[in-house]
């Protein structure tokens, strides 16, 4: 079954004035019995990721930056899993990162660490903006010539908040690690009530956030780095020399952006 009760809305009685684009349902077992998402066909432009999203909130879509990268691959070549994904509510991010770290932390580092430390605390500094605020001053940074992704395209998904985007179209991307992304968005959902993040850009298997309330202390980005290594190891593990504490000082502490890649 779908693994969210929130179907895409027929955009042609939506009201949205969409650029040229499509509906996506392809799936890795083939055709799904309804559209996931709608990507727009061409890279997206200035402006477009706060207008729609003030639009599509009305109709229960929220906007995301789809990436191409390096492959040039789209949700419709993605393998999307939706018959695979269950309900990020039914799972406690707590229990879920406390099973990935017991799973990878033991080999990953020494004796002294290899307890799992509980959830990082709610970081004592507010944001600068409010999280959708700072997610459209992100997507700005993103599209664009020189943005930090030229060429990623807007899409539209059927989700009531934006830790549930991966798993409203049975994203596969952490596929390799963990193969129902409904775990990874119960997270995505605690991480949105302690950090205000938002989902931004999603690609074949790298995942980008806002973050609209970030650890201003070494102390909180230690405790979040943490849970960053057993969200996904890989981004520690496949950028040598980090550890948790160089991880925490560079791409934690006071970063208004999280992004994450599974090999």
């Amino acid at each position: 079954m779908a693994t969210l009760p929130n179907p895409l809305p027929s955009l042609a009685t939506s009201g949205l004035q969409l650029p040229p684009g499509s509906l996506v349902d392809a799936t890795i077992d083939g055709a799904w019995h309804e559209p996931l998402l709608w990507c727009a066909d061409e890279p997206a432009s200035h402006g477009t990721w706060r207008s729609l999203r003030a639009a599509g909130r009305a109709v229960g879509l929220l906007p995301v930056l789809i990436d191409g990268g390096r492959r040039d691959e789209w949700p419709d070549t993605w393998d999307l899993i939706p018959d695979s994904t269950s309900y990020p509510g039914d799972h406690d991010a707590e229990e879920v990162l406390s099973e990935y770290w017991e799973d990878c932390a033991p080999e990953e580092l020494d004796a002294a660490e290899g307890e799992w430390p509980g959830l990082a605390p709610v970081p004592a500094a507010e944001g600068q903006d409010t999280p959708d605020d700072l997610a459209a001053a992100i997507a700005e940074e993103c599209v664009g010539p020189d943005g930090w992704y030229p060429g990623s395209r807007l899409a539209l998904v059927p989700a009531r908040r934006s830790a549930d985007i991966p798993a409203a179209i049975g994203w596969s991307g952490p596929v390799n690690y963990e193969d129902d992304t409904a775990r990874l968005c119960a997270v995505l959902r605690s991480w949105e009530d302690r950090f205000g993040i938002r989902v931004v850009v999603l690609g074949f298997d790298t995942l980008t956030l806002s973050v609209g309330r970030p650890p201003t202390t070494l102390p909180e980005a230690r405790a979040v780095a943490a849970e960053h290594f057993a969200f996904c190891p890989d981004n520690i593990n496949q950028n040598p020399p980090y550890d948790l504490d160089i991880y925490a000082e560079k791409m934690v502490l006071d970063q208004e952006t999280w992004s994450f890649w599974w090999d």
